[in-house]
């Protein structure tokens, strides 16, 4: 993901040090053809592995609307936010330049509204809709995302 400039002025101040981020994971479904449900998913270009959208939340920005931001930004897609689905602290990440981050991941369902999936934003080298039923192999921890937000209803999947 491109690093925002909060982030990137916080690093000149404290270096390398551990950062605490609020983040952002965003499903979005829409109905298929056939009614089976899809899933947009993006091909990451940093790792390649293909994941829902996910970002950072922009310090003041409502969380809902930061994952609706996301998903425009890298996929061209306009989505809406139906429904908080998971909260996790993920564990500490390692960058290949030393710097540390911590993120508390929030993810929401969404709503497929318009747009035609394309990586708009150079963090990604695709973007495109899935079957629920034929989705690429993806981590464990976005399985569990992406499979929180197919729980229809369910209410939020959280550590207790």
């Amino acid at each position: 993901m491109a690093t925002p400039d909060f982030i990137l002025s916080l690093r000149e101040t404290i270096g390398n040090a551990m950062l605490w981020f609020p983040g952002v994971t965003a499903v979005v479904l829409r109905e298929g053809a056939d009614t089976t449900a899809e899933v947009l998913l993006v091909k990451r270009a940093d790792t390649g592995a293909w994941t829902p959208v996910t970002g950072i939340i922009d310090p003041g920005e409502e969380p809902a609307i930061a994952g609706a931001r996301e998903v425009l930004e890298e996929a061209d897609v306009v989505a809406e936010a139906v429904q908080m689905v998971r909260v996790r602290a993920l564990p500490e990440t390692v960058y290949d330049n030393g710097d540390r981050a911590q993120y508390l991941d929030l993810t929401f369902r969404f709503r497929y509204i318009s747009g035609d999936p394309h990586p708009a934003d150079g963090e990604n080298l695709e973007a495109r809709w899935f079957p629920v039923d034929a989705m690429p192999q993806m981590s464990e921890d976005m399985q569990s995302r992406v499979g929180a937000a197919l729980r229809a209803d369910a209410g939020v999947d959280f550590v207790s």
